[in-house]
């Protein structure tokens, strides 16, 4: 594989405070790189060093000739005021194009990315589509290289599971930064995690997620063992030390010497064990034996003629780990409105237990002032704050979520989204809860940290309703699934995990030809000239060959899940190169139905 794109000794420091050092890390074509580490570790820094938007401190980045790298940041930086078209056009208005060529490429990006509709404003979309809109006009570019930053943010499964389907057969190489682990899992060939806990300051493995976490933790308990051998030495060693002049000659100075260096390395060994930490979260339950904490029967609601859910039925009793599934818009939050009282119901009845406790995370962090300071943020009152009956000063209270004592006097506004995230769960940890209600609870939180929710999640005894978009956390948490199909009929059903789910949605999914009808419906560039009848003839049959050169690529895909594949690095390279040949056929088929098309 060549080479695209490559950091060398690539460091990075804000003020006194090193992000990372000396980072040296290549892309090749056909790479499908996740990026991973917790909050603060310097990854977006990393990818924007990558884009060429910022500078690092010291080292270097090299690209091939004539490299084309098109970046998706976290937050979408998109033209507002211009239509979707016009904002697919805008990454290639300067180069050497025909009229033909940019619309033809247009309407095939539109189609792929789902667009039916490209006369609306950039500022009326919805979060997921405004996500979706920053990964086309990445797409519009043809890159070598896409950067990708949270691309899951904002998106809902429906999005997610069509990022995943599109990365995988994607022409391009790809950096992805990810907390969304069955993401991880299935677009990524290469994870690369950063994190001070190793000694090059990140740690790299070829292969699936799943297998960097088998190859992490061999490494992890090999450094342990270092340690652990190193504190045998050590103590030896300082017992020597410890008998006195006589025993330390000029002639054993250089015992003396490696005793030092022995004693460092220790000290070195032992610090990147301790970085990898996770907050300590642990929700309060006032352990309430109330058979049943709230009960729904037959409740319906309704916004602007669609109907969001029709009849439902819904019981919340202890131990009960609801997780809510849905569109972006299907009413999920309307749902937990209904259910807690804050909304009245278009018919059917809600039940709650007298004096029922309920604690909520709010998606959008409403409770938080971003003027006041962390300190003040977690202890409002005084400098000290009493957890399950024991006080502790704010600054302890503050290590067991990772801030450091230098952020207490920083703006709540100034910090990261997890850093935000993890004040809440702070506070409402501080709350007893018969009902805990996490509405997004994962976004901007680091994989250390949601496995930590997820554990205290389960030990939870109350009832709990989650909403999240992530599915590793839906399938490890929940005791059953509740889905709104976002279709405004109403209709729900009930799911054992999301792997049910996934595969009734899957099977409930009728192949389409809804490319070629968006773009057929969309705006055509000027004829130039009447098609011929031998093009005639051709633009007839393009459809039919379309259809066998896209179940080529769905062929190959599932050839790419095959165990035999996966096993032999030889054929799997063979197969990412059919893939590709085989999806740049699909798209060069569109490109010549477009051109065809606008000449009729």
């Amino acid at each position: 594989m060549a080479i695209l794109l490559t950091c060398r000794g690539v460091s990075k420091s804000f003020g006194a405070r090193p992000l990372f050092t000396n980072i040296t890390l290549g892309v090749s074509t056909g790479e499908r790189l996740g990026l991973i580490g917790p909050n603060g570790s310097g990854k977006t820094t990393l990818l924007r060093i990558m884009a060429g938007g910022e500078r690092a401190d010291t080292g270097e980045v090299s690209r091939r000739r004539d490299l084309i790298v098109a970046n998706v940041a976290q937050s979408d930086d998109l033209p507002w005021t211009l239509t979707v078209q016009e904002a697919l056009v805008e990454p290639i208005a300067n180069r050497p194009l025909e009229d033909y060529e940019v619309s033809a490429r247009v309407m095939r990006v539109a189609a792929q990315v789902g667009f039916t509709d490209l006369s609306v404003r950039v500022d009326t979309l919805s979060g997921g589509w405004r996500k979706r809109l920053s990964i086309a006009r990445a797409i519009m570019q043809e890159p070598d290289v896409v950067l990708l930053d949270e691309p899951t943010n904002h998106l809902d499964l429906e999005g997610i599971l069509w990022l995943e389907a599109y990365l995988v057969a994607a022409p391009f190489a790809f950096v992805v930064i990810s907390h969304d682990r069955y993401f991880l899992e299935n677009v990524t060939n290469r994870v690369v995690e950063m994190n001070r806990a190793y000694p090059e300051g990140y740690l790299s493995f070829e292969g699936t997620y799943s297998n960097f976490l088998v190859r992490k933790d061999e490494f992890m308990q090999a450094q342990a063992h270092l340690q652990h051998a190193l504190e045998g030495q050590v103590k030896r060693e300082v017992e020597w030390l410890r008998r006195g002049p006589q025993a330390r000659t000029t002639k054993a100075q250089y015992r003396i010497d490696a005793a030092h260096k022995l004693i460092d390395e220790l000290s070195e060994v032992k610090y990147r064990n301790n970085q990898d930490r996770s907050a300590d979260l642990d929700f309060t339950a006032s352990n309430r034996k109330t058979k049943e904490l709230l009960k729904a029967k037959g409740v319906s609601y309704s916004i602007g003629g669609r109907t969001l859910f029709s009849g439902l039925n819904v019981t919340l009793m202890p131990g009960t780990r609801l997780g809510l599934l849905g569109p972006n818009g299907s009413g999920k939050s309307t749902l937990i409105r209904v259910l807690t009282g804050k909304l009245e119901p278009e018919s059917g009845t809600v039940f709650m237990a007298d004096g029922l406790r309920v604690v909520y995370f709010d998606q959008h962090r409403a409770p938080l002032s971003s003027d006041l300071s962390l300190r003040k943020s977690l202890a409002p009152e005084s400098d000290n704050v009493t957890f399950r009956g024991s006080t502790m000063h704010v600054s302890a209270w503050a290590r067991r979520f990772l801030f450091r004592p230098e952020q207490l006097e920083m703006p709540v506004g100034a910090l990261s989204g997890g850093e935000q995230a993890r004040v809440m769960m702070a506070n409402l940890m501080l709350q007893e809860a018969d009902i805990l209600i996490l509405d997004e609870p994962t976004n901007d939180l680091d994989i250390p940290t949601l496995e930590v929710l997820e554990d205290t999640l389960t030990d939870f005894p109350g009832a709990i309703i989650l909403v999240t978009h992530d599915r590793y956390m839906l399938d490890n948490v929940s005791t059953e699934l509740l889905a709104l199909d976002g279709t405004g009929t109403g209709i729900t059903a009930i799911y054992a995990d999301y792997s049910q789910w996934e595969r009734t949605h899957r099977a409930n999914i009728e192949p389409t030809k809804e490319a070629a009808k968006q773009a057929a419906t969309a705006p055509r560039p000027s004829a130039t000239r009447k098609l011929s009848t031998a093009e005639q003839r051709e633009l007839a049959g393009l459809e039919g060959v379309i259809t066998t050169a896209e179940e080529k690529v769905l062929a190959i895909q599932a050839r790419m899940a095959d165990s035999d594949v996966v096993s032999d690095h030889v054929l799997m390279d063979k197969t990412w190169r059919d893939l590709h040949d085989a999806q740049q056929k699909v798209t060069d088929l569109y490109a010549r139905w477009e051109e065809l098309e606008s000449r009729r």
